[in-house]
């Protein structure tokens, strides 16, 4: 009788080895001691449980899978890798401008937007019959376009907009953000908060008798709207002269050259190149007529000029750095998982994973994520609308208003001489530091039109507007007057010492020293044009617009 080995008393296991497959070892031919291995006996391998054989066979056959597996999600992630690299080439091929539209209340600004978005194929026709319904529920049959843009109930109620809508679109070479600003006086702060994030502006003036005359007339809000884009860096202008259509108007040439005519002038005295930077052009914003195609013959026999999707698409604006110091005003904040920071980005670039500050409170914060027209992106540059969610600080501890800066990057500019260099040679070195903290500030001002009976002098106390900046604030010292009428090449010997004036009147240009009473995060104009640009208004009017020229000196919130 044979007796029955126990497992554990077998010299090893034998290998498990696939059909017409050897172990690598048994390759290597000049290996001594290749001859002296024992080979298991028939006797032995009789003795193997044939269970244990099929449970090596699973085994194996479930790595095998497992490493399949593996390698397919390998090449998937490497696939989604380069996926994503390719998403991000093609994105970064179309540049990015912001587009807010301005002009007087009804002159179809969100009619405009509105329709752009559906040329552009943002919105489908569903959404488009649901909101003819709706408008012609209210009676209000011609204001359905504008509800694509007006998307609260007040705004679809009353008819006019209240906050600054938003919303995105594509030509072929650009990618556009639309900001739908309100021309009702009673929002003119709204106003400056979204021309202060555009590149371009778009200047709506209804051309149906009468409707232009109010709004360009004194008091008016084309008027005004000029002045302030102006002020706060929209430098391309494109006038588009809506609801020609009416049949007040009908497409009539006379009509258009008319308003042509009368804002011509008062274009090129709110500091506009009208030649370079400004271009009109007739469309009907309700019809899509001379929107996205060229005007139709049958419909306007005297206009051969380019359409609104052509001239947005061939608008050249300053290139932006990416790679200068992070600068992005806060406009907005919320909670959503975490703390999210709304604006636009003026300077730099942020990206996933990079550390930076909250100013004035010093917050250091790391980035978390970064979202980009509704798009989830690792990195974003200047010019981008973002929405940043960041860790390391509550989403009470931030107000509209405050600066995420990079931790090392401009401060104020610091001129170093050596005594071998020329004056051509001066170096000027960049101090590492973010964006400075201040209370008061030097500007040069232009009044435009003070209220009745106001002096402009020390005291004079109005609202500040500069970037996301809204805050009280006081004229302290009026420093010194510049005299807009005197010739450039004046002989400087003759030059009369300058006299601190005791007070200006209305289209006065003046340096003087403004206080206000919390920290804000601005820059010196020279450095960061859109962080250095501001307007004062007071009693719901402008009535100045002005550039900061000096702050205090670094890690100083005042003047000493």
């Amino acid at each position: 009788m044979e007796h029955e080995l126990p497992a554990e008393a077998l010299p090893h296991p034998p290998s498990v080895v696939e059909d017409g497959a050897t172990d690598d070892w048994s390759k290597e031919d000049d290996d001594p001691m290749a001859e002296d291995h024992p080979q298991p006996s028939a006797a032995v391998t009789d003795l193997v449980d044939p269970h244990l054989e099929d449970t090596k066979a699973d085994i194996q056959s479930g790595l095998q899978s497992l490493q399949l597996e593996t390698g397919v999600k390998d090449k998937k992630a490497i696939t989604d890798e380069n996926a994503e690299g390719l998403d991000d080439k093609e994105e970064n091929k179309k540049r990015h401008f912001n587009v807010v539209f301005i002009g007087h209340v009804d002159a179809g600004k969100s009619t405009a937007g509105g329709q752009i978005l559906l040329l552009s194929g943002q919105v489908d026709d569903r959404t488009i019959q649901k909101y003819e319904k709706e408008a012609k529920d209210k009676s209000r049959e011609s204001w359905y376009m504008a509800y694509i843009m007006d998307t609260n109930e007040e705004e679809r109620v009353k008819g006019i907009t209240v906050e600054v809508g938003r919303a995105h679109f594509e030509t072929e070479n650009t990618r556009f953000t639309i900001l739908d600003a309100p021309g009702h006086k009673s929002y003119v702060p709204n106003m400056i908060s979204g021309a202060s994030q555009a590149d371009v502006g778009v200047l709506v003036i209804s051309a149906r008798k009468g409707e232009f005359e109010t709004g360009y007339e004194k008091g008016g809000q084309t008027r005004e709207h000029v002045q302030l884009a102006k002020t706060l860096g929209v430098s391309k202008l494109v006038v588009v002269v809506n609801k020609m259509d009416d049949p007040t108007v009908k497409w009539s040439k006379e009509r258009f050259h008319e308003i042509e005519s009368k804002m011509v002038p008062f274009l090129k005295s709110s500091g506009y190149n009208v030649k370079k930077d400004v271009q009109f052009l007739p469309i009907s914003a309700l019809f899509g007529a001379n929107m996205k195609t060229r005007m139709e013959k049958s419909i306007c026999d005297w206009w051969s000029g380019p359409c609104l999707f052509e001239v947005l698409d061939s608008i050249e604006v300053p290139p932006r750095d990416p790679n200068g110091p992070v600068r992005m005003p806060i406009i907005d904040k919320y909670k959503d998982m975490g703390t999210v920071v709304m604006g636009k980005i003026e300077s730099g670039s942020i990206s996933e994973g990079d550390n930076l500050l909250v100013m004035p409170n010093k917050a250091s914060v790391k980035v978390l994520s970064i979202i980009c027209d509704e798009n989830k992106v690792r990195r974003a540059g200047p010019g981008e609308n973002v929405r940043v969610k960041l860790a390391g600080v509550e989403e009470e501890d931030i107000l509209a208003g405050f600066v995420l800066s990079s931790v090392d990057s401009l401060g104020h500019r610091t001129q170093c001489f050596f005594s071998d260099t020329s004056d051509d040679d001066k170096l000027f070195i960049l101090a590492a530091k973010p964006i400075g903290a201040v209370s008061e500030f030097n500007a040069q001002l232009q009044i435009l039109e003070l209220l009745d009976n106001a002096i402009f002098t020390a005291g004079y106390k109005a609202v500040l507007h500069i970037h996301s900046i809204v805050e009280e604030c006081e004229v302290v010292e009026l420093l010194e007057e510049i005299d807009t009428k005197k010739k450039k090449d004046a002989d400087p010997r003759k030059k009369k010492a300058k006299r601190k004036p005791l007070f200006v009147k209305n289209g006065a240009v003046v340096v003087c020293r403004i206080q206000v009473t919390n920290l804000i995060c601005i820059e010196s104009f020279s450095d960061f044009a859109q962080l250095g640009r501001f307007t004062l208004r007071t009693e719901g009017k402008t009535v100045a617009v002005g550039k900061v020229v000096a702050l205090p000196p670094a890690g100083s919130p005042a003047f000493a």
